[in-house]
């Protein structure tokens, strides 16, 4: 190999290197919150979350697939609902069940998704009175893998994810104060 080619090998490992360093000092998990004051009580608003069927109301990834295929479990509200989906593109392929249902205060779902990329996350609700608003807060948690802190390291996650949150909190807002 000619001296500018080790150059250019060397460099090319360096940088390869680098990321992998940078990813490996990344932390193991990930977690994304927004909130938004909502001027209804948290029972209206509560039945959106609760009910798989009402999803299509306000969250923000049922209209960026209109013709993604859904299916919804033997029960699609309350604990033990489940909701599949498989679309393209940015919405992929996955599943959530409702984990914890406490009305009208706390949901809990396990988020399953086969595509994209594989992941199992844990995505929560929680709707807190104030005055005459109640504060809903959606998070999501999950593990970071390898593959996924490198991934990481080029795109801002809390960003991309928390912009939908922050859509899907504005439909929600605007169904529930209706």
């Amino acid at each position: 190999m000619t001296k500018p080619g080790v150059a250019v090998a060397a460099v090319a490992i360096a940088l390869v290197g680098g990321v992998y360093l940078l990813a490996a000092l990344q932390p193991d998990t990930f977690r994304i919150e927004r909130s938004a004051s909502i001027k209804a009580p948290p029972d209206k608003i509560f039945p959106y979350l609760n009910d798989f069927h009402r999803w299509t109301v306000w969250s923000p990834w049922e209209k960026m697939d209109p013709g993604m295929t859904r299916t919804y479990g033997p029960a699609s509200s309350g604990k033990g609902a489940l909701y599949s989906w498989d679309g393209s593109g940015k919405v992929g392929r996955g599943s959530m069940q409702i984990v914890e249902s406490v009305p009208p205060s706390k949901l809990t779902l396990a988020l399953d998704f086969a595509r994209p990329m594989e992941a199992h996350n844990v995505v929560d609700f929680t709707l807190q009175p104030e005055g005459d608003a109640t504060k809903v807060t959606w998070k999501m948690a999950g593990e970071t893998p390898f593959a996924g802190k490198i991934f990481h390291l080029f795109v801002d996650m809390d960003k991309m994810v928390g912009n939908d949150f922050d859509t899907g909190l504005a439909n929600l807002k605007a169904a529930a104060e209706k």
